[in-house]
């Protein structure tokens, strides 16, 4: 008797843990945190020119005519395009801001559910560390959605703009850096580039 009652325990202790294991499990399976990587990034040449489509976060762009492409280790996998007349400030391998000559635009995706205001609080505690010198916020409306749109000048990366669209659990960013008198050229490829955003 003693024994069948150890045992009828142990069976219950048992079933007891593993329970909480496949629940914990299951828990942590819901909130696991999504994140992509520069595979998810696809660049194909079409009839109309170069694009880059990530079907993982419904993104098609098209890459402004003569400029270069690349994927970029950077947040959760990212995509640069820039000028060739591009030059870097800094010694690297990749095109970096600031520029001292040429357009550069990097566009990322963030795998989150933020709202304008998370996101303007987000860009403000980043901007921080940069030592931004003027910074201006807007909402504005591209291909039929709403964004946030941060102009910023900065001693760490320079000039730029940065457009942010946030739809489901995603968060995609668009930014563009010129050279030294190269802002007029640069935002209006810009603006152009940002007609052809498509997000599904």
């Amino acid at each position: 008797m003693f024994k069948k009652i150890n045992i009828s325990k142990k069976i219950i202790v048992l079933t007891l843990v593993l329970v909480l294991a496949v629940g914990g499990f299951f828990l942590w399976w819901q909130s696991r945190e999504i994140k992509g990587s520069p595979e998810d990034y696809v660049i194909k040449e079409t009839e109309k020119g170069r694009v880059v489509e990530n079907e993982r976060v419904g993104l098609r762009i098209q890459v402004p005519k003569g400029w270069m492409s690349e994927k970029i280790e950077f947040l959760e996998g990212s995509i640069i395009m820039y000028t060739t007349d591009v030059e870097s400030e800094r010694q690297s391998e990749v095109v970096a801001p600031p520029l001292k000559n040429g357009c550069g635009i990097e566009v990322a995706v963030a795998y989150k559910e933020v709202n304008f205001d998370e996101i303007k609080k987000e860009i403000e505690e980043v901007h921080v560390g940069i030592g931004i010198k003027s910074e201006k916020f807007e909402t504005v409306t591209i291909n039929d959605h709403k964004a946030l749109k941060n102009t910023f000048d900065s001693v760490s990366l320079g000039p730029g703009i940065s457009v942010y669209f946030s739809q489901k659990n995603k968060l995609y960013s668009f930014v563009i850096y010129w050279g030294l008198d190269e802002k007029e050229r640069c935002t209006q490829e810009f603006d152009k580039f940002l007609e052809t955003v498509s997000i599904e």
